[in-house]
């Protein structure tokens, strides 16, 4: 059976169908994470996400590709775990964004919506690495889009992608080193193979791998949330002495926007400049001299909201606007909003109290093996009574997600892109009420590099990675999110740590105990310390943090 042309009713399945695979493959696609921890959840990640996708979907009952195209990229958007999953909603954000206005397409269309995919999300990682998922979207694209000059039956020009998607999965090894080190393939690449490898089955009529059945989108849903678990630009350059902030609102009636287009008219005036989009907003960041043209140019496009000005000259802010966009008076009185509120990211009640008595506003619980999503990150933010709302991811997989619910919120948001819990708490502790909010993320930034942070936890398999031999069991001591050494038991693995980490200049250390560790084990690498490092002051926390035996911070 030949396809021809695609409705919004057949791809509504396929998308039900690629979500089903890639959720029968997440196990998979988690075991290739390049690093033996047992948070790799590439897998997870891409399956969540594209499951919110896919609800959103089941939720549109229309024949019009387009409409569904846009429900799939705003379930994506929302729902977006990760750094993997936040890719994957790029790629169907920019494929969505070439359908919209389609009520069906043709071969040469779905080539050209995928090419739009990779358009976008490569835009969207400030610095794209290849070997990645990125890479297989890429050359499976263009093997697409050269396809369909001459092949008009979707099914075949699908099955052409898909076969270069595996070749290309194949090739990542070669253009990333630690792929061919550990011996695997891209772990993001594989989970969109499985989405494609879904579409093709629903497109063909034909019965999935590893299922009899597809399940309703329902009972898929059901099934995963039960588990629940680029940036702000800095500059020394005050030539441009005003820095502007502000958020565009489309409105039909004014001038047709374009990102690209947006992004170099403005460039003309001023530099550290960015600018993030989606389908009813445009953020806007730069350094003018002039802001009050800036602002006029803007309006072209739409009304302007959360409008911010501060004269950098002066090392003072001069709010010019309010926020505009209050919906109704609340019939009782609220409390006064404050000027910075805290959202920050952990696993483990110990943690989350920790984070709490330093000053977060809000604590997401997330971190290791489930990473909280967009729209879990942007609930925070908008349960906050605060003028400025800063995040602290506190993991390098939620960064991108944090940054993506900063662009979609209609608050102020400063994305502080802590990796650890120690650099989460060290940024916390260095907020000034009293401070801009640009002087408080250079504070910020600043912490986050004065803290060296370790952590202890167990390989899930045996492997080798920079240079060092791996077994299942070991134990792993990681200083500032690398591979350091590896020991038996876990106290070694601490003992050896803290001595890599600790110098003579350092004068405190904190510990955060998992619920791994024993209150004997606790006792005796405090001992440890005391005897090893005379001079240096020490903390101890219950985190009850899984997975993670000791998390260490020296300072």
């Amino acid at each position: 059976m030949s396809i021809r042309n695609l409705d919004g009713y057949a791809f509504a399945k396929m998308i039900l169908a690629g979500a089903h695979h890639l959720s029968q493959n997440a196990q998979i696609v988690d075991a290739l994470n390049v690093f033996p921890v047992p948070d790799g959840d590439t897998g997870t990640n891409m399956n969540l996400s594209m499951t919110s996708g896919a609800k959103a979907v089941e939720e549109t009952n229309t024949d019009h590709i387009g409409k569904v195209g846009i429900a799939l990229s705003k379930g994506l958007l929302m729902g977006a775990r990760g750094n993997s999953g936040v890719i994957l909603s790029q790629l169907f954000r920019g494929f969505s964004k070439h359908i919209e206005q389609k009520a069906t397409i043709d071969a040469k269309e779905f080539a050209l919506a995928l090419q739009a995919g990779v358009d976008t999300a490569y835009k969207a990682v400030m610095k794209p690495i290849e070997g990645t998922i990125l890479t297989v979207a890429k050359d499976a694209a263009k093997k697409a889009v050269a396809v369909s000059a001459t092949e008009d039956q979707i099914d075949r020009v699908l099955e052409l992608t898909i076969d270069e998607a595996r070749a290309s999965l194949d090739r990542t090894p070669d253009l990333l080193p630690v792929l061919k080190e550990v011996g695997v393939v891209d772990s993001g690449g594989k989970g969109l193979l499985c989405v494609y490898e879904g579409f093709l089955a629903s497109l063909k009529g034909e019965e999935l791998p590893q299922a009899a059945s597809l399940p309703t989108l329902k009972e898929l849903v059901s099934a995963e949330h039960h588990k629940s678990a680029q940036s702000h630009m800095n500059t020394e350059d005050i030539e441009f002495g005003y820095c502007t902030e502000f958020m565009v609102k489309f409105e039909e009636d004014k001038q047709t926007f374009d990102e690209n287009a947006f992004r170099e008219e403005l460039s003309e005036f001023g530099d550290s400049l960015l600018v993030v989009s989606d389908e009813t907003l445009a953020k806007v960041h730069i350094h003018a001299e002039q802001p009050g043209v800036v602002l006029s140019y803007a309006q072209r496009y739409g009304s302007l909201i959360n409008m911010k000005i501060e004269n950098m000259r002066e090392q003072h802010s001069s709010i010019v606007s309010e926020e505009r966009d209050q919906s109704s008076a609340p019939a009782t009185p609220v409390a006064e909003k404050q000027r910075f509120g805290v959202v920050s990211v952990a696993m483990g009640e110990g943690i989350a109290d920790l984070f709490k008595s330093i000053g977060a506003s809000v604590v997401i619980e997330g971190g290791q093996t489930m990473n909280p999503s967009t729209e879990d990150i942007v609930k925070a933010i908008e349960s906050i009574h605060a003028e400025t709302v800063f995040i602290l991811p506190n993991n390098s997989n939620i960064v991108m997600a944090a940054k993506q619910a900063a662009t979609v919120s209609s608050r102020e948001v400063v994305v502080i892109p802590t990796k650890t819990v120690p650099q989460g708490m060290s940024a916390l502790l260095s907020l000034n009420e009293t401070a801009s909010n640009e002087d408080n993320e250079t504070a910020m930034l600043e912490a986050i590099d004065h803290v060296k942070s370790g952590q202890i936890t167990f390989a899930v398999r045996d492997t080798q990675i920079d240079g060092i031999d791996i077994a299942k069991g070991d134990y792993m001591g990681l200083f500032n999110g690398k591979i350091t050494l590896t020991a038996k038991n876990q106290l070694d693995a601490a003992k050896q740590l803290l001595t890599h980490m600790v110098t003579e200049d350092d004068e405190i250390v904190t510990i955060i105990k998992g619920e791994d560790a024993s209150s004997e084990e606790m006792k005796a690498l405090e001992a440890f310390i005391e005897e090893s490092f005379e001079d240096v002051e020490i903390e101890i926390h219950d985190g009850q943090q899984p997975l993670y035996s000791y998390i260490l911070a020296v300072e």
